[in-house]
């Protein structure tokens, strides 16, 4: 389904596929069961343009458009969900927020080691006791003459022990979202430690982190924005950083499509193809379906990315709604992936198994299934069930 992709659209996306079938998909099995991707294919992943594309030239990046970034979310996603992430909260999360909100020195200092991969960041936001409701963090900023000292715990950070910058948000005012400020933290400041999170269902090649803040002090020119914008700087980012998750797991429903499609008319049962079966074709229909159905809701949502409609409403429901279907219809895909399988899809020697582990969490990050559902209610409806 390429409608009207350009030249250099589909140039990349070939690109993209070519490098990733071979410098990822022979190992992702092998980094799951390690619970780390080799780090050696990042600055390859840069050269190919991954960290760079939506970064102007001029700070380091190759410019390019939101279609062509979703385009390379979707290969990653098909590849390796790991990597997607990886690039995803790097760039996007963390690069996009310098990119908005930072100053000239912050994107100065930030973004060109973010678009060549000689740097990674974090977005530091979700608390053991804070995940949905981000509006009532605990963690503090609190002034110490020019500077600030940050005290606090995050936890479910990826990149967070890869990072060499952290987007930190804190309280340095009152209760609720307009209290908050974010900071870009370095994270070999005194008093900043990552310890790693282990034991995963999924996503196991992703770092994954817990930070602990103890009296981290950061200059002033630290602060990304102005204080109490650090809720705006938060969810400005999620809004986008939910087509991310949406276009991957485009990738991956399309990789579950393109995996049962393989084993199907390869496995015989009772003299023919598993193929031939009507049931067995009942669920590659339905994986074809959400896949098409996928991906044009993100195309939609970069669409209105392009032309320029990102701080609208219009955007933000059509974020929440591609990153709601794309999120269940990956879940769906594998579930009907592994029954494809049979009982060779329940272990790890083929990809079925890791493609429902890492589709399962897809539906919980950059905003639960339940959040986008109330976003999308309270859009149709203009009431707030939130509170």
């Amino acid at each position: 389904m390429d409608l009207s992709l350009s030249t250099e659209q589909q140039s990349f996306r070939t690109l993209a596929r070519d490098f990733l079938q071979r410098e990822a998909v022979p190992f992702r099995q092998e980094w799951d069961r390690a619970e780390s991707v080799n780090l050696a294919i990042v600055p390859k992943m840069a050269q190919i343009g991954f960290f760079g594309l939506t970064i102007p030239e001029e700070h380091g990046g190759l410019g390019g458009d939101y279609l062509t970034y979703a385009l390379g979310m979707e290969e990653l996603g098909r590849a390796d969900s790991a990597l997607r992430g990886i690039v995803s909260v790097s760039n996007g999360l963390f690069g996009k927020s310098v990119l908005r909100f930072g100053s000239d020195e912050q994107k100065q200092q930030w973004l060109p080691g973010i678009a060549d991969a000689s740097l990674l960041g974090c977005f530091a936001l979700t608390e053991p006791g804070t995940g949905s409701d981000a509006g009532n963090l605990t963690t503090r900023a609190e002034r110490s003459g020019s500077d600030y000292v940050i005290t606090g715990q995050k936890i479910y950070i990826t990149n967070g022990t890869w990072a060499h910058g952290a987007l930190v948000f804190a309280r340095t005012g009152g209760s609720g979202p307009r209290g908050v400020t974010a900071f870009l933290v370095p994270t070999d400041t005194p008093g900043f430690e990552a310890r790693e999170v282990k034991g995963k269902l999924g996503l196991r090649g992703q770092a994954t982190a817990e930070i602990f803040l103890d009296d981290v002090r950061v200059p002033e020119s630290a602060r990304l924005g102005e204080e109490g914008q650090g809720f705006t700087v938060a969810m400005t980012s999620l809004d986008k950083g939910r087509v991310s998750v949406a276009a991957g797991c485009v990738g991956l429903a399309q990789a579950c499509l393109d995996s049962s499609v393989a084993y199907a008319t390869e496995r015989t049962q009772f003299g023919r193809p598993i193929a031939g079966f009507q049931l067995v074709q009942e669920m590659i229909a339905d994986m074809s379906l959400d896949v098409d159905a996928a991906r044009l809701l993100v195309w939609r949502a970069v669409d209105l990315l392009d032309r320029g409609l990102g701080d609208t409403p219009e955007f933000r429901l059509a974020a929440s709604k591609a990153k709601l279907f794309a999120s269940e219809a990956a879940v769906r895909a594998a579930n009907h992936c592994i029954q494809v399988y049979g009982g060779s899809g329940y272990v790890d020697d083929n990809p079925a198994e890791k493609y429902l582990r890492d589709a399962r969490v897809m539906t919980l990050y950059e905003g639960t299934s339940q959040i986008q559902k109330l976003l999308i209610g309270r859009a149709e409806t203009g009431i707030n069930a939130f509170t």
